[in-house]
């Protein structure tokens, strides 16, 4: 027998656990793909909702998916790791729109339901709510034939109001509508270390204070002093007093965790490399191992370089040995708001090189601003300390 169409409208119960999620300190932001779209609707629907939800997002096209998911393109749109990396993108986007420290919830609703077609696969839905300290999933295959698709809709959005509920400290009474056949598996996984997940890449940066506090996905820096740090010394420190006037922003340094020619660092070497930095100032740990990759994940960020990094940025070898890609890259990071400050460095014969010394390419100029050598001038490296104590 077929259940016939439900009204959208939401019922008391419903209205009941919305009212009690309002009144939570979380706010979140929630993105439904497939069904889940009643829950928006209860959602905005009850006063409070401002105090909750920061935005709602409704991914339905693959492009749109892989746009919200920062250029991943799932090969299973409707899928556990999907519903997960959508509630990642969702707690990222709630943690850049929050105003105040509250804490977030992002909930990501994958489904693919009843239409007006017949589907030969199963009628599936994975929600998943991701913040600070986990992520849980919930997984429900619904019995084909069982239900119109507003039925089904009523079902995946009643599971996305219980889940967020659930999500913000909640015991929901709520009923979800499941036929007996019908199961809900619910699995739940406490993130790891911060530096592991940035390895495994399930962060994309990781903030470390200069008291050694490290923070997932923190508040974005506007300028960059990158480097590998092998070891940090004054030249560091003295570059980004420099830059830190030329730009206009306090520094922080970054340490990226792969690196273009060699094999990504280990936990053990990217701790102790940040060790360096207590008590002077913040570091960022990322795996942008290229100035366009940094540029794409902090739009408008300032870089802090040294004369030897600003020639290795416009070779074209760098790019593939292709002059085209060189220039691309280039009008990239300027479109996205970068821009680099550049101090004069030794080359190996001791003869002292500024920006004038860098061939940039016509038309370039404004991406670069020079730091006179009156402001900053270190004879040093990390490649002749590591020599010297090496001798």
């Amino acid at each position: 027998m077929s259940i016939q169409h439900i009204d959208t409208l939401m019922d008391d119960s419903v209205a009941e656990v919305v009212t009690k999620i309002h009144g939570t300190p979380e706010q979140t932001v929630v993105a439904v793909a497939g069904a889940g779209n009643y829950a928006l609707a209860w959602l905005l629907g009850v006063g409070g909702a401002s105090r909750t939800v920061l935005e709602t997002r409704i991914p339905y096209g693959y492009l749109a998916m892989t746009d919200f998911l920062g250029g991943y393109a799932p090969e299973q749109t409707v899928s556990g790791d999907t519903a997960r990396r959508m509630a990642r993108s969702a707690w990222q986007r709630g943690v850049f729109l929050r105003e105040t420290d509250a804490p977030i919830v992002g909930l990501g609703c994958t489904a693919t339901i009843a239409t007006d077609r017949t589907k030969r696969g199963d009628h599936r839905v994975f929600i998943a709510t991701w913040d600070d300290t986990g992520v849980t999933t919930d997984a429900v295959t619904l019995e084909k034939g069982l239900r119109e698709r507003a039925g089904e809709e009523d079902v995946v959005s009643r599971l996305v109001i219980a889940a967020l509920a659930r999500a913000c400290g909640l015991e929901p009474d709520l009923d979800l509508r499941l036929a007996p056949q019908e199961s809900l598996l619910t699995e739940t996984s406490d993130h790891g270390d911060p530096v592991r997940r940035l390895l495994d890449g399930e962060a994309d940066w990781v903030t470390v204070d200069p008291d050694g506090h490290m923070e997932v996905e923190g508040e974005r820096p506007r300028a960059l002093l990158p480097g590998s740090f092998n070891p940090m010394h004054r030249g560091h420190a003295e570059l980004a007093a420099a830059a830190e006037h030329t730009l206009g922003s306090p520094i922080t340094y970054e340490l990226s965790v792969v690196n273009v020619d060699k094999p990504p660092l280990r936990a053990e070497e990217i701790l102790s490399r940040v060790k360096q930095f207590r008590g002077i100032g913040p570091v960022v740990l990322t795996r942008a191992e290229t100035f366009q990759k940094k540029a794409n994940l902090f739009p408008g960020c300032g870089f802090a370089i040294g004369w030897d990094t600003a020639v290795r940025l416009i070779e074209p070898r760098y790019y593939g040995d292709s002059e085209p890609a060189m220039l691309t890259a280039l009008a990239d990071m300027w479109a996205s708001g970068c821009r680099f400050a550049v101090g004069g460095r030794s080359d190996a014969d001791n003869v002292f090189h500024t920006l004038g010394d860098v061939g940039v390419p016509e038309g370039f100029w404004p991406l670069f601003l020079n730091i006179p050598e009156s402001a900053f001038r270190a004879d040093i490296s990390s490649t002749e300390l590591r020599r010297l104590s090496a001798d």
